[in-house]
């Protein structure tokens, strides 16, 4: 094959301190780099997942709204893989994040559910059973 897997997936936030407190400190996320871009007026900053992969968070003046509902061509939403479905949920719905009710992907048999981020796009969380 020619590719190994996902390096990072970057999201340009509304509102950088929203996001970064929701990304860094309510999903725990630890940060590798942040940095300012004056050229650009925009932040980036990088989160490290558990994998190896990142998430790179952007800002720039005035970026346009995301199209949402209803949906549109593009980036669907960003899945994360959780170990314990209703621990993650009951750990967010402490910090006033809400969940959508808990579904069964019919294919798979796995337990998922869907968050927001500040901005809006849709982030699911999709029950894995932890490696041994």
């Amino acid at each position: 094959m020619l590719l190994q897997g996902i390096h990072h997936v970057a999201l340009i936030c509304r509102d950088y301190a929203q996001s970064r407190t929701f990304y860094h400190d309510t999903l725990g996320l630890p940060i590798v780099s942040e940095h300012y871009r004056a050229e650009r007026e925009s932040w980036k900053l990088n989160l490290a997942l558990p994998d190896g992969s990142q998430l790179e968070l952007f800002s720039f003046p005035s970026p346009p709204p995301r199209a949402s509902h209803p949906e549109a061509c593009g980036l669907r939403h960003l899945a994360f893989r959780v170990a314990d479905l209703d621990r993650v949920i009951a750990t967010l719905a402490a910090a006033n994040v809400a969940s959508e009710a808990v579904r069964t992907d019919e294919y798979t048999g796995r337990r998922f559910t869907f968050i927001a981020d500040p901005d809006g796009l849709p982030l699911e969380l999709y029950e894995m059973a932890s490696p041994c």
